[in-house]
C-alpha cells in the first residue's frame, strides 16, 4: 500500500535502488536482525551504542531540549508532546555515532540529516505520523530541493523505560519496546521506491520513566539544508 501520489518514476527508481542496497547490506550482517513485517523493511541492532555513549547523548539532549514541533513548523500540544533538539555534528560523540550508523547501513554521510535528540517524559507521546514527505504538502518543493525524500530512518533508544514508550507501527500491527543501546532502522519507501504507508508509526505515551532517543533521517540525494 503506497502513497497514491509520487514525484516521478526517476526518483522512485533511485529510492528503490537505495532500498535494495541497504536491504542487501543489512540482511548479510549477522549482528542485525530483520523484524518480521511483510509490508515494511525494518531491522534492529542490539548493543549498537554503549552505556557510556547513551549517557553522553542523554546529557546533550538535556542541555538542548525544547518543546517539539511538527515538521511543518506548527506546534501541537496534543499531537507531539516531547522535547527535542538537533545535536551538533561537530560534537565528537555525535559525529562518531552518526558515522557508525552510515557505515552500518552503507549510506553516504552527506545524505544524512543532523542527528536529532528527543526526550519523552511521563505521559508524553508522538501520535501516528510518517517520516517521508507527503508530496502534496506545502513544504515538499523545499524538501525536494534540499535532498528529496527521506528514504531510511535510523533511531537509537538511549534509555530503558519502565513502562510504555514503544514505537508502534499500527498498519503492521506490532510495537518495538525501547531497549537501551538498540538501533532500529526502517525503509520509509516500498520496494518500488514510493512512500510506504506501512511505515507510519507512533511513539506511545511513556507510562513510567523517561525515554530518550536519537534519530537520523537519510535523504535520496545529498542533504543541502537551506536550499530553495
Amino acid at each position: 500500500m503506497s502513497e497514491m501520489v509520487d514525484d516521478g518514476g526517476v526518483a522512485s527508481a533511485v529510492r528503490a535502488r537505495i532500498g535494495e542496497s541497504v536491504r542487501t547490506r543489512l540482511d548479510r550482517n549477522p549482528m542485525v536482525s530483520r523484524i518480521d513485517a511483510p509490508k515494511l523493511e525494518i531491522y534492529g541492532r542490539h548493543g549498537f551504542a554503549s552505556a557510556e555513549e547513551c549517557a553522553g547523548l542523554r546529557a546533550l539532549i538535556d542541555a538542548g531540549a525544547q518543546p517539539s514541533s511538527l515538521f511543518s513548523g506548527s506546534a501541537n500540544a496534543e499531537y507531539r508532546t516531547s522535547q527535542s533538539c538537533n545535536l551538533s555534528p561537530w560534537e565528537p560523540l555525535v559525529s562518531r555515532v552518526s558515522d557508525r550508523i552510515c557505515a552500518l547501513m552503507g549510506l553516504a554521510p552527506d545524505h544524512g540529516e543532523t542527528l536529532q535528540g528527543q526526550r519523552y517524559e511521563r505521559g508524553q507521546e508522538y501520535k501516528v505520523h510518517c517520516d517521508y514527505f507527503p508530496v502534496t504538502a506545502s513544504y515538499w518543493p523545499a524538501m525536494r530541493a534540499s535532498g528529496g525524500q527521506r528514504s531510511w530512518t535510523a533511531m537509537i533508544y538511549l534509555s530503558p523505560v519502565e513502562g510504555g514508550g514503544e514505537t508502534h507501527f499500527p498498519h503492521c500491527e506490532f510495537m518495538v519496546p525501547p531497549v537501551e543501546g538498540m538501533l532500529l532502522m526502517w525503509n520509509n519507501m516500498d520496494r518500488d521506491g514510493a512512500p510506504n504507508m506501512f511505515s507510519l508509526h507512533a511513539a506511545r505515551p511513556v507510562e513510567h520513566g523517561t525515554k530518550y532517543v536519537v534519530t537520523k533521517w537519510f535523504r535520496e540525494r545529498k542533504w543541502t539544508p537551506g536550499a530553495a
